[in-house]
Order: C-alpha cells, then structure tokens, then sequence
C-alpha cells in the first residue's frame, strides 16, 4: 500500500498537502474550507483526482493548515467547518488527527472525507490511530464504492473489506456518517447491488444521509494532461431516472436519507 512518512523537524509533524479550497459547498455541512491532502492507494476508474495519487504535494505542519483554514472563519462560521479530502486523507492520519484537535480547540466542526480503506481491525496500532482520529472527528463522509468485493477491486484495484469494517467501526462508536455512492453506468448502478449496499446501511445506525453522486467526466481532462489512459473513456453519466432509481433503492430502509 501506497504510504506517507510523516516526520518532525525539531517539535512539528509535517504532512503534504495537494491544495486547499475555500469556500466548498459539497463536502459536509455548510460552508467548507476543504484540505486536499496528497496520495492514495485506490485507482478508482472514475478518480476525477489522479494528480493526487503519487507523491508530492507541499509539506505543512498542522498548526501552518489550521491557521490558513481559520482565516475563513468569517464565511463558514458555526454551520460549517473544515473537511479533510484527498486522494486518501486517513493515509496521513497522525497529520490529520492533529490537524482536527487544533481546530476542534477554536470550536471548528471536522470532517474527513474518506474510502476507509486505512482501517485494518485487525492491526491494534491501525485501530488503535483511527481510534484517535475519530476522538476529534465530527463528521465522517464515506466513499463505499461497490458493495462487492470483486466489483471493488476491478473498480479500483483493491477489494471492500477495510471500507465495510471501518463503517462498523464507526457506527459501533457513535460517528456521524453521510455514505457516498458514485453512480457509474454499468459498473456501480445494478439494483440487486444496490439493494446489498442498502441492507448494509441499514445495520448503521450513526448513518445520518446517503449521497448518491451521479458519474462525471469532468477528470478525464486531468488524465490527458499527466498522459494515462481515462478507463471510462465513452462512459457517459448516468440518466436521471437511473439517478432516481438509485436514490430510491437507498432511502428505502430509511426515509430520513436524503
């Protein structure tokens, strides 16, 4: 697995960093100031993100990113807050877990955006760091790809089981969770799957909202500029009653989702 070394130059972790937004408005709650942290071990086909995956980005300390994020204070306020995205954010989570004590003392509401897929139950020291991370997490947006193993993985190169587990793991700790979907024609809309992915929901009870985001292209032009092949080239989003449909099959055991 794709890893970061976090390390200290005298008393300060640093981490990397792929940019920053801010003023995001589909990442959580409200307004956003949103961190897009570098790296990740998935290759989702969709990934609208691949210049996040290698290494590099520009390197932070927690204090240096919560000083930046606080300067817009003003336009997120009470209703918003900060969400930590990527690539894979959990990869760096020490930096993370940092980052949102920093913020959690000025008052900020946290949210990692995350496929879970760092979460192993059963490495304690794993359990032991996401356990940290979710002592100063307000808010967990999970990316559950494919309710199937073997779909995940031809999907994104890696199988499910660490995502689920990490689901479990939060709802069995009280975490707020919104589930996100990305609806992609053929690969990630069958009903039958959809229902599965419903009827595991279902045994979540901190599951606040489910998200189904519809396929995009709006990445393929990021592929061109770092010369891959877009695996999904000719894939077009999905039509609206697919889109509906989907929405239906995962409200179903639970009208609240939205």
């Amino acid at each position: 697995m794709l890893s970061f070394e976090l390390f200290s130059r005298g008393r300060h972790m640093e981490g990397y960093i792929h940019s920053f937004e801010s003023f995001g408005t589909v990442d959580g709650p409200g307004i956003r100031f949103v961190v897009f942290l570098q790296g990740c071990p998935l290759r989702c086909k969709y990934c609208h993100n691949p210049d996040t995956w290698l290494s590099g980005g520009t390197a932070y300390t927690p204090q240096q990113v919560c000083d930046q994020a606080l300067r817009y204070k003003s336009y997120f306020g009470d209703s918003g807050g900060v969400t930590a995205s990527g690539g894979e954010p959990l990869l760096q989570i020490g930096f993370v877990t940092e980052l949102f004590s920093l913020l959690k003392a000025k008052g900020v509401h946290t949210a990692a955006d995350t496929s879970g897929f760092t979460f192993d139950p059963d490495d304690e020291k794993s359990v032991e760091a996401h356990r940290k991370l979710i002592s100063v997490t307000d808010l967990v947006l999970l990316d559950i790809k494919h309710i199937d193993s073997a779909a995940h993985r031809a999907l994104t190169g890696q199988g499910n089981e660490h995502t689920l587990a990490f689901a479990k793991f939060l709802s069995d700790n009280g975490v707020p969770m919104w589930i996100r979907h990305v609806l992609v024609p053929g690969i990630t809309d069958d009903d039958k799957a959809l229902e599965r992915l419903s009827a595991f929901i279902d045994t979540l009870p901190s599951v606040e909202r489910v998200e189904v985001l519809p396929y995009h292209t709006m990445g393929e032009v990021k592929y061109q500029k770092l010369g891959y092949d877009y695996p999904l080239k000719g894939v077009q989003p999905p039509a609206k009653e697919r889109v509906e449909n989907a929405k239906k099959i995962l409200r179903a055991g639970n009208r609240k989702r939205i």
